[in-house]
């Protein structure tokens, strides 16, 4: 599928976010997650439509129709056009990667986040290195994402640690944790390749707005100095859109993590947690905030399609340049 076709497919299914599956049973292809989007849902569904993917929350009552045909074939209406398509198996939370929350927990509370209201548990070391263990041969890389058990300087510690044990697999590692001005330095020194450290909001007002009490003013420096420890194209920042910001203010984001050597995964929000009231950005949207952000890619040299962890290598949850145009 050309990307003509493809990108306003992707946003219109972003724009939706949730499907109903109907056919025949699906369960080893749904994935559940603790944390990100869909935390604490039905579960998901990773859909590859001619070698393109797009995860889409499971619900009762989507307005996208997901067709199980069987060993995961499937057929997709959206807007009352039908897309033959699979359902992708997922490894651990997503497919091809071990992608797997450590900490199901955390002290702060996010409005966008259902984590804090979950409190799920910490999973030990051992029991990590074993969930990579199941999935070797099947997974390429393996991506750590977790909440703030007590601090966030333990939880960076306790994070470097699991780090270090897994480098046995000889796999690419990304994490995406809250950071302190030391972690950079400290997760590469115990084998991580690609940090994403997440500015979630467009501006610091909007921040503190939906992050109270999660410092904030030396994230940009950290993550400048991440590029020049992991090189640009494998540091990546979350940045969420559709939290009240307008346009402009998004492409002034985008464009200044672009010059900093940052690769901003753009979130469409799941208005869930304490935005439930609030909707997910329209499709049209969310491809113009697509568009925008590739040309600054492009202008400062970085390509998203060179990541080897985490979301930026999934593309599942977001339209990616360079890997969905």
């Amino acid at each position: 599928m050309d990307p003509d076709t493809w990108i306003p497919l992707k946003g219109a299914l972003l724009a939706a976010g949730t499907a109903r599956i109907t056919g025949r049973p699906a369960d080893l292809f749904i994935a559940r997650s603790v944390a990100g989007p869909g935390a604490g849902g039905e579960g998901s569904v990773f859909i590859s439509i001619d070698g393109r993917r797009v995860r889409l929350d499971l619900t009762s009552d989507g307005d996208i129709l997901i067709d199980h045909l069987g060993d995961g074939a499937v057929r997709v209406t959206v807007r009352g056009e039908e897309y033959a398509g699979i359902l992708e198996r997922p490894a651990l939370h997503c497919p091809g990667q071990a992608f797997i929350t450590v900490t199901a927990s955390c002290i702060f509370s996010c409005r966008y986040c259902s984590v804090p209201s979950l409190q799920g548990r910490r999973r030990t070391p051992e029991e990590i290195e074993a969930m990579v263990a199941s999935v070797m041969g099947t997974i390429s890389a393996i991506a750590l994402t977790s909440g703030v058990l007590e601090s966030i300087a333990e939880e960076e510690e306790y994070v470097c640690g699991i780090v270090s044990r897994l480098t046995r697999f000889a796999l690419p590692i990304g994490v995406s944790i809250y950071p302190g001005s030391e972690t950079s330095c400290r997760l590469h020194q115990a084998g991580a390749v690609e940090v994403k450290y997440n500015l979630e909001a467009a501006t610091p007002a909007l921040f503190a707005e939906m992050c109270p009490g999660l410092p904030d003013g030396s994230l940009r420096e950290i993550l400048r100095d991440a590029v020049s420890i992991f090189g640009r194209g494998h540091v990546f920042s979350n940045v969420i859109l559709g939290l009240g910001e307008t346009d402009t203010e998004m492409e002034a984001c985008l464009e200044s993590l672009c010059a900093d050597g940052v690769i901003p995964v753009v979130r469409p929000l799941h208005p869930h947690a304490g935005l439930a009231h609030l909707s997910r950005p329209p499709a049209d949207r969310i491809i113009r905030t697509c568009l925008f952000l590739s040309g600054r890619l492009r202008e400062h040299g970085l390509n998203p399609g060179m990541a080897l962890t985490m979301c930026p290598a999934c593309t599942g949850c977001d339209l990616i340049p360079g890997r969905d145009d």
